[in-house]
């Protein structure tokens, strides 16, 4: 196989599909937890605090492979974890300032922003399916923004600024990083983003807070789960599908932040929000559906030759 793995090594397609889910599972749970924790703690701390925690159990993790650490792995984990910094710090502002039901499927929109990054920066093609699913988008955020409450509010719009910046982690990490240890570039990520949270921190002028039970819990929560755990399945399971497959699947992650919002928070989203929310889940699902039947097509025409 190209990417170094022996088929007899390879995990079972339902093994795969398992823990891919689960990670979306973790992923999408992080919505909620964030949503209760920057309720007592703010953005920039919430992000210090849950990375550096990350990064110090990632550590642990890595204690036998950090005589590898070289200089390359540094800097490249450093840009990558730039990047993922600032996905980090919108996120925690968004999830703060709107419903995690919102947040879940905005967030989504990075499927779209990659081929028009990839065309202002590379003069890719941008392809009649993605434009087709940027006209969804915009006309569900057209009716997310007259659906009632504030409209398309701040939060709402951090979120969609987080979709780019998630759009530019995933393009960051596909072009700067090559064969490094994926461990220890994790570790590098986590402790870039601590120390982007900690400047932050002392930058931007914070209300004071105590860090109770709750709190202390929903960063603990983020740290594992969505952080430690969510980047080594990804690491571990996504290489044997194909990025659209890959991409199919992680369009669970607003599945699951609708639910927790309703079940837990108890948000309810007006009729106009509900279908802005479902043209831009469309607006994502139908461009990968579409990836997805090409690429079993060619997979098929090549098997018959």
């Amino acid at each position: 196989m190209s990417n170094g793995v022996s088929a007899v090594s390879s995990p079972s397609s339902g093994k795969v599909l398992f823990y891919l889910i689960l990670t979306t599972f973790f992923w999408g749970g992080s919505f909620l937890f964030t949503k209760i924790g920057v309720r007592e703690v703010p953005p920039p701390f919430f992000v210090l605090l849950r990375f550096s925690l990350a990064a110090v159990l990632m550590g642990l993790l890595c204690l036998p492979r950090l005589a590898r650490l070289d200089r390359q792995t540094v800097r490249r984990g450093t840009i990558v974890g730039l990047a993922l910094g600032v996905t980090n710090l919108t996120f925690v502002v968004g999830v703060q300032g709107t419903s995690i039901s919102r947040a879940g499927v905005i967030n989504n929109l990075f499927v779209l922003f990659i081929p028009l990054i990839a065309r202002t920066v590379w003069k890719d093609r941008i392809g009649r399916i993605n434009i087709a699913g940027i006209g969804l988008a915009s006309l569900g955020i057209a009716l997310l923004a007259s659906g009632g409450g504030e409209g398309f509010n701040r939060g709402d719009m951090i979120s969609t600024l987080c979709a780019f910046f998630i759009a530019i982690h995933i393009i960051t990490v596909s072009k700067v990083l090559k064969d490094e240890d994926v461990w220890l570039v994790s570790l590098v990520q986590f402790c870039v983003v601590a120390l982007m949270g900690a400047v932050t921190v002392l930058l931007v002028p914070t209300p004071s807070f105590s860090l109770g039970l709750t709190s202390l819990g929903t960063i603990i929560y983020c740290a594992i789960f969505p952080t430690v755990v969510c980047f080594t399945l990804q690491n571990r399971y996504q290489r044997y599908v194909t990025p659209t497959q890959a991409g199919l699947i992680y369009t669970l992650d607003p599945v699951w932040s609708l639910l927790a919002g309703f079940v837990v928070l108890g948000e309810r989203l007006a009729p106009r929000e509900w279908y802005g929310c479902g043209l831009i889940f469309l607006a994502v699902l139908i461009p990968l559906g579409v990836r997805f039947v090409i690429e079993r097509r060619l997979v098929v025409r090549y098997l018959q030759r």
